[in-house]
């Protein structure tokens, strides 16, 4: 027996059902097969341009770079007399041996003090369009005073850090040469460290000279990590772009966030629901060089990296929407690998600077 008419469901009533779920469903495996398809993995393919890097950072209009603000800004980088105690520099915990980090879970401050979070490497900051763990920083100019003004970290008195700067002659003639017709002040140094920092840059990895054609810069199982990432793993819906990061805020899903007075990371600045817990998309160039990883520095490896996404996270409350749990081979996960490693480039070399004496 045919049913009745009205005991069919009104089909207009189930598609406006299905709108209105549909993005709540999963849709991970042709999403992630969709972006795969949108890329074609050879060596200097037209579709990959995405992926390169500008050959320069941005800057604002007032501070260009020159040579005489990049020998200011390494000079005061790494002199220890810019700390309240005098014996830590940017340097301290940005170390160019260790990846421009430190090498450390979270960082140390004044007279070693543990921080609560990881210092977060160096390279390629000039890309980013925020700063900091939590954004509360918006450009370099802005974030380089932070660290000094922090009694937990560098603990410097500022007004006694301008009467040394503008005392010592050695500054005076450096600041003159930078910034001519300028005071020695806040707005100043903060320049000249951000014209320095926009200078470590990470962009001649394999993975640069593959995009620029040259096929045997990667090997097959890199090229396949790179297949992975940008699909099957869907690590691209966060670490995306030329810098591979969104320059966003994700819950990731980490242990700490299950502790009775976790760190809200940018629900401090942002008080959003989704922000809770959430944290800024480091980039992944240069992740081999860059151990420990997460803002808490709770994974080893990139291996372990990989394994906490495959689970999907571990305390999964307000977990970022882009988190989905993962079905990844021992080889695939160790193709990932591959590709990463490929994305640091040859050891960047530096001199330290000879600091003015006075």
């Amino acid at each position: 027996m045919m049913p009745s008419q009205k005991s069919l469901p009104a089909l207009p009533a189930l598609c406006a059902l299905f709108l209105a779920i549909a993005p709540l469903l999963p849709t991970s495996a042709p999403a992630n097969a969709a972006a795969a398809e949108k890329y074609v993995f050879s060596a200097g393919h037209p579709s990959l341009r995405e992926f390169v890097l500008p050959p320069q950072s941005p800057h604002p209009a007032d501070n260009a770079p020159t040579a005489d603000r990049i020998a200011l800004g390494s000079r005061l980088f790494f002199d220890p007399r810019l700390s309240g105690d005098g014996n830590m520099s940017c340097a301290s915990c940005h170390n160019p041996a260790l990846g421009w980090s430190d090498g450390l879970p979270t960082g140390r401050g004044s007279k070693s003090m543990v921080l609560g979070r990881a210092s977060p490497t160096v390279f390629n900051v000039g890309y980013n369009s925020i700063q900091m763990w939590d954004g509360r920083k918006r450009t370099l100019e802005d974030q380089a005073m932070g660290p000094m003004e922090a009694s937990v970290e560098m603990n410097m008195d500022t007004k006694r850090l301008f009467a040394w700067l503008n005392a010592s002659e050695g500054y005076r003639t450096l600041f003159a040469k930078a910034y001519p017709g300028e005071a020695i002040d806040e707005r100043t140094l903060s320049k000249a460290l951000a014209a320095y920092q926009r200078t470590i840059v990470s962009n001649t990895s394999p993975f640069d000279r593959w995009l620029k054609g040259d096929a045997r810069a990667m090997g097959e199982r890199q090229v396949n990590g790179f297949r992975l990432f940008a699909g099957k793993a869907n690590c691209v819906a966060c670490h995306s772009g030329p810098n591979f990061t969104d320059n966003g805020f994700h819950n990731v899903g980490l242990a700490a966030f299950g502790k009775p007075e976790p760190d809200l990371g940018r629900y401090a600045q942002r008080p959003l629901a989704l922000m809770k817990g959430a944290f800024k998309t480091p980039t992944v160039r240069e992740a081999a060089r860059t151990a420990p990883y997460f803002h808490d520095g709770s994974a080893r490896t990139l291996m372990e990296v990989i394994e906490h996404y495959v689970t999907g996270g571990v305390v999964r409350t307000n977990l970022s929407p882009s988190m989905k749990a993962l079905e990844l081979s021992a080889t695939e996960k160790e193709d990932l690998v591959l590709f990463m490693q490929a994305l640091s480039s040859p050891f960047m070399r530096v001199e330290v600077p000879e600091l003015p004496r006075d």
